[in-house]
């Protein structure tokens, strides 16, 4: 936007009730200025409130009906108009008179009689004041949306970054499929149940909930650094093997503060990340690894990440077993309740566990989709 006032023609609203100031008045200023006139109040406010209001507006106090100050402050109550510059033109020379004046809202007071170079400066001078502050609220207003989108934009890259990342240990397993992406939103259900939940309620606020969502892919991670005869053995493990395969948590972790640390700053997705990855599989009554945690010492982001993997796990096919019906896997983690799982984390997944069919069926595996034989479940022992 150009600040120069020269550069276009302002709008100058002239508010008098006497015809021979508004020609005198008119007369100085039509040259540089398009000029519009009033000769009471009422007209002032309706053009002031129109959909091409003026720029500045000189305007007297001593009127019949509504006089200056009433106008002034009538136009500062108004939305529309309150932003337009008030000069008072007028007689009233005294100090109160100037003061209740600027205390209305003029920017400026101008007592007649006129001084023909007194008026066109200080019009011009406030017509560019005037401008200049139209173009930084311009200004301030792109750069607000311009951060608006560069933060979306970069939340986005963020995203996919995330699954990306993620999605790098899944394609090693060939079984898993869309596992992280359910996982994801079985911990954001599980979230949002216990958010008013008296022990839970502190720390799943509306941020931390986003934060959970981000950071649920990256769970996994650590299988990358597992061997492919380890990872993706169809029976059970050996007892060294199920140590290397259990050594998928720290591995995670470790990469994911090495990139923290490379980063040079703290990122709140990263940390909830780190949670997850090391402590997805601690369990409740502290059977679970790699750490041994018992109870409350486990993080609430791998609480939850802890029954959203096994719900997914029993549910999927793998290459050494067909997936459970939803009720099987209801059973097994009513189960675990104060074992393997917190209870009350429990008692939320039986109060969402529609929601969590529906996530199932929502990103239901290709090979799946594709073969319905595979979801035939195996009898419970």
């Amino acid at each position: 936007m150009d600040v120069n006032p020269a550069s276009h023609k302002a709008t100058v609203l002239v508010v008098d009730d006497t015809p021979d100031n508004l020609s005198l008045v008119s007369g100085l200023l039509r040259d540089d200025y398009i000029v519009r006139v009033a000769n009471n109040g009422e007209k002032a406010l309706r053009i002031a409130s129109s959909e091409q209001p003026p720029d500045l507006i000189l305007l007297d106090i001593m009127m019949p009906g509504m006089d200056g100050y009433e106008v002034c402050q009538r136009l500062k109550a108004d939305p529309k108009a309150r932003d337009i510059r008030v000069i008072f033109l007028t007689a009233k020379a005294e100090i109160e008179d100037e003061r209740k004046g600027f205390e209305l809202g003029a920017v400026d007071y101008i007592t007649k009689p006129i001084s023909p170079p007194i008026l066109q400066e200080r019009v011009k001078t406030h017509l560019a004041l005037k401008a200049s502050s139209d173009f930084l609220r311009d200004k301030s207003a792109y750069l607000e949306q311009e951060v608006a989108r560069r933060t979306a934009e970069v939340m986005a890259i963020q995203d996919v970054t995330i699954l990306a990342l993620a999605s790098l240990a899944e394609t090693r397993d060939t079984d898993t499929g869309n596992h992280i992406r359910r996982t994801q939103y079985y911990v954001q259900a599980l979230a949002l149940q216990l958010r008013q939940h008296p022990r839970f309620a502190r720390y799943l606020t509306e941020a931390n909930i986003t934060m959970l969502f981000k950071s649920a892919p990256l769970h996994d991670i650590g299988k990358v650094g597992i061997p492919d005869r380890i990872l993706l053995k169809p029976g059970g493990f050996e007892p060294h093997e199920l140590e290397i395969m259990k050594s998928h948590t720290t591995l995670g972790f470790e990469a994911i503060e090495h990139a923290e640390k490379a980063l040079g700053i703290t990122v709140d997705f990263l940390r909830t990340a780190k949670e997850i990855a090391l402590s997805h599989q601690e369990k409740w009554d502290g059977s679970g690894y790699p750490q041994g945690l018992v109870g409350d010492a486990i993080p609430i982001s791998a609480r939850l990440m802890a029954l959203a993997d096994v719900y997914d796990a029993l549910i999927s096919r793998r290459v050494y077993k067909a997936g459970m019906s939803h009720a099987q896997a209801v059973e097994l983690i009513l189960a675990g309740r104060a074992t393997h799982f917190d209870p009350d984390v429990v008692d939320a997944f039986v109060a969402v566990q529609d929601a969590f069919q529906a996530i199932a069926a929502r990103f239901v595996d290709r090979e799946v989709a594709h073969r319905p034989d595979l979801l035939v479940p195996p009898a419970l022992p």
